[in-house]
């Protein structure tokens, strides 16, 4: 029963955490229209940051700042923000294909980086000599996991509500102006290329929040974690539980998420060991099958974007 409730709390605070990232590519795609192809470079950013910032002191590669764990992870999701800054100001410009094979360019380039670079960030052998935060007063057991979760859980309400108050406001009904109609908000005296650029910039925040909370659960990160598949799984996520609709975003991550895991633990019992040696693939495929059918099927997602029009002056919500 305890090993049960273990696994339930892994899958859990992973599929919280992943909560987070999708949240956060929601509001670049759902509510600006951009699409981003390199989420698993601003998710990285941030966990390698944390871990950099807030590791002890290692011989082969950067970090021993020992920054306290918050410090840490505000600033991991600081450099996730500063990277989005820099690709911002190189290709926002650019539209939809375009944008979206620039952005995943630069997720390939940051997972070669991390790979090669070991001083850096401990190449392909990842970046360690991370202490989790109260681990020696709490331990390593089955408190200290239920503890990380509702941290975890925490911060996915938080961005919840923010990211709710956000679409909400003047500058969230300018974003949908924008994604609508560019050339009308610009005729308005707007500035679109300014206002997407706010967006990316903080959809890669809370991506970079979400990695750093990633590396901080396994004190570990290593390119493995910044592969492009990270990037298609989120992109399910979001295409699952419906574009523009925050709520959505949260259930596509655990729907999706819940089924990775349930098609690897199903492969590694019940198929043939030569076709467990394609697992892996398998779930790759998996994926792509799942986005297709969502686009094909529901391409508004299980969770459609709810819109606001006005009848009379009176204000009318629409699903």
């Amino acid at each position: 029963m305890i090993g049960l409730l273990s696994y339930l709390v892994f899958f859990a605070t992973v599929a919280a955490i992943l909560s987070i990232a999708v949240l956060g590519l929601n509001l670049q795609w759902g509510n600006a229209g951009l699409f981003n192809g390199g989420v698993v470079a601003f998710f990285g950013a941030g966990g390698y940051g944390t871990l950099i910032l807030g590791g002890t002191a290692q011989s082969d590669h950067l970090g021993g700042f020992e920054l306290p764990y918050l410090v840490a992870l505000l600033g991991g999701m600081v450099i996730a923000g500063l990277l989005a800054w820099i690709v911002g100001i190189l290709t926002l410009r650019l539209r939809h294909d375009y944008l979206a094979i620039a952005t995943f360019g630069v997720a390939v380039a940051f997972e070669n980086l991390m790979r090669n670079a070991e001083s850096l960030a401990g190449g392909a052998k990842g970046l360690r000599g991370f202490e989790r935060p109260l681990r020696q007063a709490l331990g390593d057991g089955f408190t200290y996991n239920i503890l990380f979760l509702i941290f975890v859980l925490l911060f996915m309400i938080a961005t919840y509500l923010f990211l709710e108050r956000l679409i909400r406001s003047p500058f969230g009904r300018l974003l949908r102006a924008i994604r609508e109609d560019e050339t009308a908000a610009r005729s308005l005296g707007k500035n679109p290329t300014r206002v997407r650029l706010t967006a990316f910039i903080t959809g890669s925040v809370i991506l970079g929040l979400a990695g750093g909370l990633y590396a901080t659960f396994y004190a570990f990160i290593s390119p493995q974690d910044v592969l492009p598949i990270l990037t298609f799984q989120i992109w399910a996520m979001l295409i699952v539980g419906g574009a523009g609709n925050n709520k959505g975003a949260i259930m596509g991550a655990f729907l999706i998420w819940g089924a990775w895991t349930a098609s690897g633990w199903a492969l590694s019992r019940f198929a043939p060991l030569e076709v467990q040696l394609y697992t892996g693939s398998l779930q790759f495929i998996l994926i792509g099958c799942v986005i297709v059918g969502m686009l094909l099927w529901r391409p508004q997602g299980l969770f459609a974007e709810k819109l606001v029009v006005s009848q009379s002056g009176r204000p009318k919500t629409q699903t």
